[in-house]
């Protein structure tokens, strides 16, 4: 409904006939749309009052005007979304076709070679030959490699060397070079990250990858050229020489380190040519392989603590896409020198889908993860812009890896051990050191740490998922961590003296995970610890104070193939600055037998398995029982901590105990994971997948029916999963809170933990009154005896906040007692439609 307007002024309503909006009213409503979408009732009256020219309006018509708007809105969004989707599909069919045409060869050439062995098998059944001293000779030296000549390391020769590495890097991204499998555990379409696959039968390990990303094809080059921002075993890539072609290209002569992702591997270096090129249809190129064996040019001498690996022909193919964006083809081929890792070790280095999960995919999350935030202009959670979170992500990385790996070029020395070489003990006092973490000078004055410990140890784990183990380190760290531990790393790293850890003083309070960022798929998550009450000295018994920690989880995907899981954290200031000094610490969860698992590629998940909903998360959950047996995995560990250089006995004492206390906790609680105590850790599994979810939403989805005659979910089946997984994914906000003097919230759906800003964990955390302002209060408590008498309540819309302090208007909220089977009030839910932060 509209108004009309003649000469400038209102008319007078007319039914079935439409009034229209002056210029200067649109503007006036247009404002306030987008300070605010969805007014209340008070916010359109102050609306009213303010604006003379809006004056003669009811309210009701401006209520009417700001659905409409927002419909229109909703329309052009899903306009957007709908040709933005079109755009993939159209690429993603010219992707599928394209590895159409690759399968249909690669099938050709294996028909060929299969019919070329047979009629040679039979005609070496047929010829017999004579085992004389001759022929054993003759055989054996059919079995020497053949040495190559040395090739010519001059500038002509490296332009040879860079072409053959093209056409040989070609002929796997789109040919038949390399017999590809299907990644395990990879769904191709529109959403997923692309089509992955890895290499079988070939030399060394290879993973390839196509996929769609929204941006450019030279930024895509030159995100991808910057190996360390996205790789974060890369420690370091230097560019030695630069060479350009006379085809507008150029050849890099580069030398790359890579970390040891555990104590009881070295690192692994590079010594490469990188050879960048445009085709003739208009694709970019970017090509690698290593340079050995060369003559008359530069060379790399090997580096003490690293073991060189060579890279076969690899790169990035990248071509334009109709409509911006590119279409990307990745290959990753090494070959890792396995011979120089214990043979525990060895599946970690022969695996394809550990090189897939690492680097390839690596690759195309961050090209994905930028071509998002590029597109989006979302609020930047907690005042921080999308890159300053991914360098707080890639400062915690590179810090932990520094702290396991310990190169003596970067100031670490060891430490003599007690007796006992479980536990190793390195020290780094060096001004660089120091100066990155910002602990000469704070605040002008200087700082009493003056040197920093890192103590690291492995162990081996048997028959426990790392996801599940890693899971519980990240929600139940109360029982392996030390307060006192936790209190006296924050106060190293503060400006002011500070004492060892002594006895436990005071207690865990409670921990509080908040939100501060996640990856597009959900795969890593960068979250503040609030460590409630936590006693350091004997004077904080008096008055408890909060600790905060950074800190970065990643691999909780129990599905996702070749994936390490790794909890790292830092103590912060409750400040969180850009360049807040950070001594990371945690542990990483090296799964060992992946290339079993690359074994089958034929096998998929759906869509479902990912949410541990139903028959596809049992049966994940039955693959892991299946294969226990053979589950083997290595957890290292790295711990850092800031002291006065005088101290340093003392805190490497403290530092070997504290880490052997962590092992024995592991070890008990790796016990405890097993399959065999399946039944005494269900309190771990994913609450969606728990009986007690499923049974609270029948309650929820029954009491719904009751007060209000109609049905909450529009679902055809009544399976209690199904009905979870509808509730799960419904559009509105729903959430339970508990019916206690201090109402805190119980469970939400998947909107309600969007709209807090929260997770399920730190949910519980969340008490009914802290979202709402002062007029939801008020509201609240005047609506709360008609919840508890009459059963339900409909509340007018209004603004709520998230746990981070963010405005949340919604349309209107329904609140209802839930009822159990003997008809007694459970909790009491809310669901708040239509909402959107302001």
């Amino acid at each position: 409904m509209a108004m009309s307007c003649k000469d400038g002024k209102l008319g007078s309503l007319d039914n079935g006939k439409y009034v229209r909006y002056t210029p200067e009213q649109v503007e006036a409503l247009e404002r306030l749309y987008h300070d605010c979408p969805k007014p209340s009732s008070i916010r359109r009256q102050q609306l009213i009052r303010e604006c003379p020219i809006l004056s003669h309006i009811e309210p009701k018509q401006i209520k009417v005007w700001f659905q409409n708007r927002r419909c229109r809105e909703k329309q052009r969004k899903e306009a957007s979304r709908l040709q933005a989707v079109n755009r993939k599909l159209t690429a993603m069919n010219k992707l599928l076709m394209e590895e159409n045409d690759r399968l249909q060869k690669q099938v050709s050439q294996l028909v060929y070679e299969n019919g070329y062995f047979r009629q040679h098998t039979q005609n070496a059944t047929l010829a017999t030959k004579d085992a004389s001293c001759e022929s054993v000779v003759t055989s054996g030296q059919h079995h020497l490699t053949p040495q190559h000549p040395p090739r010519d390391g001059s500038p002509a020769g490296l332009l040879s060397i860079a072409e053959e590495t093209l056409a040989e890097f070609l002929s796997k991204a789109t040919g038949t070079a390399v017999e590809w499998v299907q990644m395990p555990g990879m769904k191709p379409g529109p959403d997923s990250i692309g089509i992955v696959a890895i290499s079988h039968g070939c030399t060394g390990v290879a993973a390839r990858a196509c996929g769609l990303v929204g941006l450019e094809p030279t930024r895509v080059a030159e995100i991808l050229k910057d190996r360390p921002s996205w790789f974060r075993d890369c420690r370091a890539v230097d560019v030695l020489n630069v060479l350009p072609t006379a085809n507008g290209g150029t050849i890099e002569l580069l030398y790359m380190q890579l970390y040891a992702p555990t104590t009881l591997a070295p690192g692994r270096d590079f010594w490469l040519l990188r050879y960048t090129s445009v085709l003739e249809d208009g694709s970019l190129v970017v090509c690698e392989r290593s340079l050995k064996n060369t003559q008359n040019g530069p060379s790399m001498p090997s580096v003490q603590h690293f073991v060189r690996a060579e890279m076969l022909p690899s790169g990035y193919l990248v071509r334009p896409c109709e409509g911006g964006g590119s279409i990307i083809h990745i290959v990753d081929h090494m070959d890792l020198e396995p011979w120089s890792v214990p043979e525990v070790l060895r599946p970690l280095y022969e695996s394809s889908s550990v090189l897939a999960q690492k680097t390839t995919m690596a690759a195309l999350r961050q090209l994905r993860q930028i071509a998002q935030e590029v597109s989006q202009s979302n609020v930047p959670a907690w005042g921080r812009r999308p890159a300053a979170l991914r360098a707080l992500s890639q400062r915690l990385s590179r810090g932990f890896n520094e702290a396991v790996n310990g190169f003596t070029d970067e100031g670490w020395s060891m430490m003599g051990n007690d007796g006992m070489d479980d536990v190793t003990i390195l020290v780094n006092s060096s001004p660089d050191k120091l100066m990155s973490l910002n602990l000469s000078f704070g605040n002008g004055f200087p700082s009493v740490s003056n040197a920093v410990l890192s103590a690291k140890a492995s162990m081996l784990l048997q028959n426990v998922p790392p996801a599940i183990l890693l899971r519980f380190l990240r929600e139940h760290r109360s029982e392996w961590a030390d307060n006192s531990i936790d209190a006296y790393s924050a106060a190293a790293i503060k400006v002011g003296p500070c004492s060892l850890p002594g006895s436990r003083v005071g207690g865990f309070g409670g921990q509080v995970i908040l939100p501060l960022a996640h990856t597009i798929e959900h795969e890593e998550f960068l979250e503040v610890i609030k460590l409630e009450g936590v006693g350091h000295s004997p004077e904080d018994t008096m008055m408890p104070r909060d600790i905060y920690l950074l800190q970065l989880c990643s691999g909780m995907d129990e599905n996702a193939v070749g994936t390490c899981a790794e909890l790292i954290f830092a103590p912060i200031d409750a400040s969180l600055a850009d360049d807040a000094p950070l001594l990371p610490s945690g542990f990483r969860i090296i799964p060992l037998d992946s290339g079993k698992e690359a074994s089958s590629p034929n096998r998929t998940l759906d869509l479902a398995s990912a949410l541990e909903i139903g028959p596809a998360g049992n049966k994940a959950s039955n693959d892991y029982s299946s294969n226990s047996g053979c589950m083997r995995s290595v957890m290292t560990m790295a711990f850092e901590f800031a002291f006065e250089s005088h101290m340093q006995e003392h805190v490497a004492s403290m530092a070997r105990q504290y880490v052997r206390s962590i092992i024995s906790s592991v070890q008990r609680v790796a016990l405890a994971l097993s399959p065999s105590h399946l039944s005494s850790h269900a309190g771990l599994r994913t609450p969606l997948g728990t009986p007690e979810a499923q049974t609270l939403t029948r309650w929820i989805c029954q009491s719904y029916r009751c007060y209000m005659g109609v049905e909450l979910l529009k679902s055809s089946s009544e399976g209690s999963e199904s009905i979870l997984k509808t509730l799960w994914h419904h559009s509105d906000a729903i959430m339970c809170c508990s019916m206690k003097a201090l109402p805190v919230f119980t469970f939400a759906n998947q909107a309600g933990l969007d709209m807090l800003e929260t997770t399920l964990i730190a949910l519980q955390d969340i008490t009914l009154e802290k979202i709402f302002d002062e007029h939801g209060r008020k509201n609240l408590c005047t609506e709360f005896p008609q919840i508890m008498q009459q059963g339900f309540a409909c509340l007018q819309g209004g603004i709520c906040l998230s746990s981070m302090g963010r405005p949340v208007s919604y349309e209107r909220a329904v609140a209802w007692k839930v009822l159990n089977e003997e008809e007694n009030a459970h909790c009491i839910c809310f669901m708040f439609v239509n909402w959107s932060f302001v």
